[in-house]
């Protein structure tokens, strides 16, 4: 009878300590997921306070309307279709760069290269994400734009194209892990079942493998996209300060985040609308990087294949 006694007691002191490690863990990883949400809340909170006053002083059909972005001298414009322009040419000039080098080479990495080449290929594309992004600035001021110039000899020291090649490469790394971690997902048995039926590599590639894996690539590109929408560093040393409303990418051009740079430097004081104008441009890119987000969302659960 003890010893029914004693294994009882140990049992249930034995799932009585598990039981407390388990809540334990949960209530740790509900306080980790609750730091995300409430960081997010805080974000938007700062940036929507912090924005009426600029608001109350520049009226919304004025600051989404206006053309022309011209904080000084005082009481200046406030139009900031200058900078979404600028901010838009980055972007779309590094995706057309980004996109399909870095499928190409996803491609290559999981269908085409032997195993030591990939494992040399790889880890070596990686490493351009490790490089600081102000390297990337000054890389374009003074490597790419003078090889510019042997094509385009009127373009500025300061341009948009310089800019989205270098912003472009930046993102490179990060479109091609993304695909070829998809690409890989794929399972095996679909390339065997293609090659039974007589298909080619190409025609395994092109008809089984890219659709198959469509919900991860198309994820990777607008997260990708999104990393070269919020960029800043590089944007301001290759691209310039020059916020005019042109699609010129051979003439200098300022971003949303460059101007919150170049502001953010202590030039403005505090309370004016020049320093206010920096939560609403950074709502205005919170809130572009939000519907890019929510699309890549609709987007994989569009194209997302499950397999068994």
């Amino acid at each position: 009878m003890s010893l029914k006694l004693s294994t009882s007691a140990r049992y249930r002191r034995t799932f009585g300590i598990r039981g407390v490690s388990e809540a334990v863990v949960k209530w740790i990883c509900f306080l980790c997921a609750l730091v995300s949400v409430l960081t997010t809340i805080g974000i938007i909170t700062v940036l929507i306070s912090q924005s009426i006053p600029f608001f109350q002083e520049v009226s919304p059909a004025e600051f989404f309307s206006g053309t022309v972005w011209q904080p000084t001298p005082e009481p200046g414009k406030f139009g900031i279709l200058p900078l979404i322009v600028g901010t838009l040419i980055i972007t779309v000039g590094a995706g057309l760069f980004a996109v399909p080098l870095g499928l190409l080479s996803a491609i290559f990495l999981s269908e085409y290269a032997p195993l030591k080449l990939r494992n040399f290929l790889k880890p070596t594309l990686e490493l351009l994400a490790g490089i600081p992004t102000v390297v990337y600035g000054y890389f374009g001021l003074f490597f790419v734009t003078p090889l510019l110039r042997h094509v385009l000899p009127q373009i500025q020291s300061s341009n948009a194209l310089s800019g989205a090649i270098v912003v472009g490469i930046m993102i490179l790394p990060l479109v091609s892990s993304l695909c070829e971690d998809a690409i890989s997902a794929v399972p095996r048995a679909l390339r065997e079942g293609a090659y039974g039926l007589g298909a080619t590599k190409m025609e395994v590639t092109t008809k089984i493998v890219v659709p198959g894996a469509l919900s991860g690539i198309m994820a990777s590109f607008i997260l990708a996209l999104s990393r070269a929408l919020g960029e800043t560093m590089a944007v301001t040393l290759a691209a310039g300060s020059n916020p005019t409303l042109a699609f010129n990418p051979a003439k200098a051009i300022e971003t949303m985040t460059a101007y919150i740079v170049s502001t953010s430097k202590g030039d403005a004081g505090v309370g004016t609308v020049r320093y206010n104008s920096i939560f609403a441009v950074g709502i205005t890119l919170f809130g572009f990087t939000m519907v890019m987000n929510l699309v890549a969302t609709r987007l994989v659960k569009k194209f997302r294949q499950v397999y068994s």
